[in-house]
């Protein structure tokens, strides 16, 4: 009876321990708190700006090449063969530059691309500051990001969604 009472107060401890040793963790929706903070939608606007300044650019190549065309279409009979088939070239050539032009601004490393990402970054490192302090004061041992692809997480107790603390960290209101 003795060794079995010892069993049963080494198995209480084992269970009073054991969940003390658990590792906390949590998540946040980045997505959700860069929505929140009013320097995102500075950011967008600017990023906005550009990219309509470069649309309209892109669109006046697109025009100038139509009118071409047109003007080619207009005058195909005044022409000789040999000016024909150097003004077709000369709009070919005008649309490779468009279509470089489009490249060079809105291709994958674009030059639009490369400014989202420069405007981004200043604000991306302060929202991360910021999770790592939360996770340091929470004592979290994982933090996961329900926005970032492919996150992995399928369902999310809303008890372990650390993004309001994120906020508060942040000094960012959220009024819904």
């Amino acid at each position: 009876m003795n060794k079995s009472l010892k069993i049963v107060f080494l198995l209480l401890f084992a269970l009073q321990v054991l969940p003390a040793n658990a590792q906390k963790i949590g998540y946040v929706d980045s997505e959700f708190i860069l929505n929140k903070h009013p320097d995102y939608k500075v950011v967008q606007q600017e990023l906005q700006n550009l990219s309509d300044a470069w649309r309209k650019e892109a669109q006046n190549l697109d025009k100038e090449i139509k009118d071409l065309y047109v003007q080619l279409k207009a005058e195909e009979v005044l022409l000789t063969e040999e000016m024909y088939q150097q003004r077709l070239k000369d709009i070919q050539q005008k649309e490779q530059e468009a279509q470089a032009f489009y490249s060079r601004i809105f291709g994958i490393d674009g030059q639009y691309y490369q400014k989202q990402a420069e405007l981004l970054q200043p604000l991306q490192s302060k929202i991360y500051d910021a999770m790592e302090r939360v996770s340091r004061k929470n004592n979290l041992a994982m933090l996961f990001d329900k926005a970032s692809v492919p996150s992995g997480i399928i369902y999310t107790d809303p008890r372990h969604d650390y993004s309001e603390f994120v906020l508060d960290e942040l000094g960012i209101e959220d009024n819904n």
